[in-house]
């Protein structure tokens, strides 16, 4: 009898438990949603300022951006962020110039509280308990929305262009190679990615990306048994304070019993990259980790395939 009542209290414990962790879980969610509606109003304001500037460039850039999918959205805002960059802004009346600036830093106010609380749910979701009772439900995995920070002409720090090689890596099962790392400006968002980096001046792409391979794994490989480049990818993120305007250019190869030695990372590399590991398509689609580029897991089945020489553009 005073077994089966340990038995009962234990259960109705763990049930508790499990209950605070669900309910945590779903305040999460909620909080996520709103700070993305909160996101989205800034955004619609400052579009809306845009319009009053009538530029038409701008207006087509604010248009553009406003009827872009979520997935799109990003790159969108971003490339009306940049026009805005260019702006001559002494050329504007006063009270405007102040509103457009206020509405600029209602948007990157809303973008941390926004990212601060996907990093939160991501963190949740991540638990082993979380995973394996499948207490998200069918939530979606909520992602960052990354979105320069406002800049004048005159400011040394305009995007910086960031063109980069990268290699997509299987092994014999099909599975991935990617790195675990993290912004030294926010260590407590890691992400997942792809063997490569920057391409260095005079470098051409191929090249960038045969060096990338030997300096992050340890593998020499010959530039003829790359593929492609098979995506581009164009993003602009922040690493370290300082924004990038990243254009990545991906090619495929397959390895076959690679012993990965990381002994090439630079300084950056060696402080910032926590973790390597393969992944299979499937743990991917099942991982509430941020991976880039964001369908890697959709696109890998397409691996392998005879390449018909299309770039093809991707998230």
């Amino acid at each position: 009898m005073t077994t089966a009542l340990v038995v009962v209290l234990v259960a109705l414990l763990l049930a508790a438990w499990i209950l605070r962790i669900a309910n945590r879980l779903d305040r999460l969610h909620i909080r996520t949603d709103a700070a993305w509606a909160a996101v989205d109003a800034a955004l619609a304001r400052r579009a809306v300022l845009v319009r009053t500037l009538l530029v038409p460039e701008l207006s087509a850039a604010a248009s553009r951006a406003e009827s872009a999918s979520r997935a799109d959205r990003e790159q969108a805002e971003n490339e009306l962020s940049g026009l805005l960059g260019a702006l001559d802004r002494s050329t504007l009346a006063p009270a405007l110039a102040f509103e457009l600036a206020d509405a600029e830093e209602r948007v990157m106010l809303a973008r941390r509280v926004h990212n601060d609380a996907v990093r939160d749910t991501l963190l949740l979701r991540r638990r082993r308990v979380v995973r394996w009772l499948r207490l998200a439900g069918t939530a979606p995995q909520p992602s960052y929305f990354e979105i320069a920070e406002p800049v004048s002409p005159s400011d040394a720090a305009m995007l910086r262009p960031r063109p980069s090689a990268r290699v997509v890596l299987t092994d014999p099962a099909g599975r991935v190679l990617l790195f675990q790392g993290f912004d030294p400006a926010r260590p407590q968002e890691s992400f997942w990615f792809t063997v490569g980096g920057g391409v260095e001046n005079g470098e051409e792409l191929r090249a960038a990306a045969v060096r990338e391979a030997f300096e992050e794994t340890g593998l020499k490989l010959a530039p003829e048994q790359l593929v492609g480049p098979i995506w581009r990818r164009r993003t602009v993120f922040s690493f370290d304070g300082e924004t990038f305007d990243a254009e990545e250019w991906f090619f495929y190869a397959s390895v076959d019993g690679l012993d990965v030695d990381t002994s090439g990372f630079n300084d950056v590399e060696e402080t910032s990259i926590t973790a390597y590991r393969w992944w299979s398509a499937q743990e991917l689609e099942a991982a509430e980790d941020t991976v880039y580029p964001v369908q890697l897991a959709e696109l890998m089945p397409t691996l392998g395939a005879e390449w018909d020489g299309e770039t093809r553009t991707v998230r």
